[in-house]
């Protein structure tokens, strides 16, 4: 008996699927990295008032156009708005459009793609021809055509984007849901007498749920593109409200005399797509069955 028992000790403890991803996760340089420069730019946005040295509209016509310095440190831009504080607060218009955009998107395409996939073949002809024809179109002139019949505002272009980036969740989650349809776990809960959305919801929507993350992750990334083509195009966040993409709008015209305008706005961007989709990247891998 006690040779059996500290057999059973010595046997190691059932990793659960979530610290499984994690310990994975945790292995990836590039998705870790990626994660915490998400960390500080949301912390940046949430508690800029405190960070910021000056306020965003604050004009100053002795400071127009001055190069990054101790009062300074980003430079200032046409009018003596100090960068920096721009900057932080520009963080706020962009992580929004990105995070709320794809959650308007999940839940409008995830609902969608578990009908089309787990629902009757007639609703998943008309779904995914719908799906089809909206994602023939170019993301962005898609999302520009939405955000102008909706009218010039940050919100506008959150639900512009939203909807543009909704089609590629149908697709993910029906392609998803029909992988796993002819799982024995699903036929088993088919053979006991639970219903189609009892067996969409319980048993294959938690599932398919990985590698929705996965994607809603890299869609933040291309969320931020698309507002700051919005804001730079005049259909996002409005000025004098800071926003990265009106920033490099300003900044065109004068990229000769005053090039840290353009510089500060578009790395800020840089570095924001590129840490979604270092842990996109990364989440995908952690996600991944054949990964030990």
């Amino acid at each position: 008996m006690s040779a059996s028992v500290a057999a059973l000790a010595a046997e190691p403890a059932i990793e659960s699927p979530r610290r499984r991803a994690w310990r994975r996760l945790k292995r990836r340089k590039g998705a870790m990295v990626g994660l915490a420069v998400i960390v500080a730019l949301v912390l940046m946005a949430v508690f800029a008032p405190l960070i910021a040295p000056y306020d965003p509209a604050q004009q100053s016509w002795s400071a127009v156009r001055k190069a990054p310095s101790a009062a300074h440190w980003f430079g200032t831009d046409e009018v003596g708005r100090d960068l920096f504080t721009r900057v932080i607060y520009g963080a706020r218009a962009s992580l929004m459009a990105g995070v709320i955009s794809v959650v308007l998107a999940t839940s409008l395409g995830v609902p969608l793609g578990l009908t089309a996939g787990y629902g009757p073949a007639w609703l998943d002809l008309i779904i995914s021809r719908v799906t089809d024809a909206m994602l023939s179109m170019p993301f962005l002139i898609l999302a520009i055509a939405l955000a102008a019949f909706l009218g010039p505002s940050l919100s506008n272009a959150m639900i512009a984007i939203g909807v543009t980036a909704t089609p590629i969740f149908v697709r993910l989650t029906r392609g998803q849901v029909m992988a796993v349809r002819t799982e024995d776990y699903v036929e088993s809960a088919r053979a006991i007498g639970n219903p189609r959305w009892r067996i969409a919801l319980r048993h294959i929507l938690p599932n398919v749920a990985p590698q929705i993350l996965v994607q809603m992750t890299l869609t933040i990334a291309t969320a931020i593109i698309a507002e700051a083509s919005l804001s730079f195009l005049g259909l996002g966040q409005q000025p004098p409200a800071p926003s990265w993409g009106s920033m490099l709008n300003s900044a065109q015209r004068f990229l000769t005399n005053a090039p840290w305008m353009a510089v500060w706005p578009g790395l800020a961007i840089f570095v924001a797509v590129l840490s979604f989709n270092l842990l996109g990247d990364g989440l995908r891998d952690a996600f991944d069955p054949r990964e030990k």
